[in-house]
């Protein structure tokens, strides 16, 4: 399994994507191809600690950088001695089995699209994190790829992550639910009633398991293995999520920080409080897989530390390993509103 990862992107690139791509290198055993301007790279290398480049590990120079200011929608075609440009296109290539980056969320999304190119028949690609809930993790298809969706748009979402939840994350039968202001059938605006029949009628003819309308609060408590929504509302639940944990996390270590009798509960649940933490912790889960794109792509936090850029060509491997790909293409067609012509 051969990883393109961008050693710049990111905020603490070029040190926290190469340092991140050794730990994964050693632990998973995969090829790494690290893009990215090679003195830069190299510095950093020696800054881990390598005096030369490990067996399996290569550098592929690129000597420009897609930065955050840069107009996301042209910056790749501009820039096309770019970390994120040539990372893709050899992707693309066929050069390697995925691509992960931290750089500009609109860059990578415009470039996975017309360069590594879509699925034949998908409408659009989808940011699909998985959140934490009560019983387990979830995937939000999407959180900002989208703005504006159709009907279509979010029937292919659903599709995408109920394939998602089960080649990669294991659960066998995936309750997939509409995220809505309410449970009953009637609720929302017009794209949100007319994509409850359409996904309706996809779970009456056994394609998806549609559990119905879900309201967020049901949602984090388990109510569904994959939240389908647009790219707006679910990019609000997204950072209201991580937003809550934040100040969970800052008040519950105020309080048990208070007096003597609380640091004594804190030191008896330490372990407890670590599993805790760590189920909120986004770095836990190494990136977002944009779905719908023709080959493993991950897009990681943007400021991902070392240990998240490991989880993320993790989690790229199990992307590619899955079959996730070949099943979506097989089964396109039952992803369409209107048949295409002839």
């Amino acid at each position: 399994m051969k990883i393109i990862v961008d050693a710049m992107g990111g905020d603490f690139a070029p040190l926290a994507p190469v340092k991140g791509a050794l730990m994964a290198h050693e632990r998973y055993g995969a090829e790494i191809l690290l893009a990215g301007k090679e003195e830069k790279i190299r510095k950093a290398l020696h800054e881990c600690g390598c005096t030369a480049l490990p067996t399996g590990v290569e550098i592929v120079n690129a000597t420009e950088v897609v930065e955050i200011c840069d107009d996301p929608a042209t910056a790749f075609k501009r820039k096309k001695d770019s970390s994120l440009t040539v990372g893709l296109t050899m992707l693309h290539n066929g050069e390697a089995d995925g691509f992960v980056s931290a750089g500009s969320t609109g860059a990578i999304l415009a470039g996975a699209t017309l360069v590594v190119k879509r699925i034949r028949g998908l409408r659009r690609a989808a940011l699909a994190p998985t959140i934490p809930t009560a019983t387990g993790r979830a995937v939000l298809i999407d959180c900002g790829a989208n703005a504006e969706c159709t009907v279509e748009y979010l029937l292919q979402f659903a599709y995408l992550g109920s394939y998602y939840a089960q080649k990669v994350l294991g659960v066998e039968t995936p309750r997939v639910g509409l995220l809505n202001i309410g449970a009953e059938e009637s609720k929302g605006d017009t794209l949100r009633r007319e994509t409850y029949q359409k996904l309706r009628e996809a779970g009456e003819a056994g394609h998806l398991n549609f559990v119905g309308n879900i309201e967020a609060k049901e949602a984090l408590l388990g109510a569904c293995d994959v939240i389908v929504a647009d790219g707006y509302s679910g990019n609000i639940m997204l950072k209201s999520i991580e937003g809550t944990g934040k100040l969970f996390s800052v008040k519950l270590k105020e309080m048990l920080l208070h007096s003597a009798g609380t640091k004594l509960a804190a030191l008896l649940l330490k372990g407890r409080l670590a599993d805790f933490k760590k189920m909120l912790d986004a770095n836990e889960v190494g990136g977002t897989a944009l779905l719908g794109i023709s080959k493993p792509v991950v897009k990681a936090h943007g400021s991902s530390n070392a240990a998240a850029f490991c989880n993320a060509v993790r989690q790229t491997i199990a992307v590619a390993e899955s079959g996730i790909i070949a099943d979506i293409t097989q089964n396109v067609d039952k992803m369409k509103v209107t048949p295409e012509k002839d």
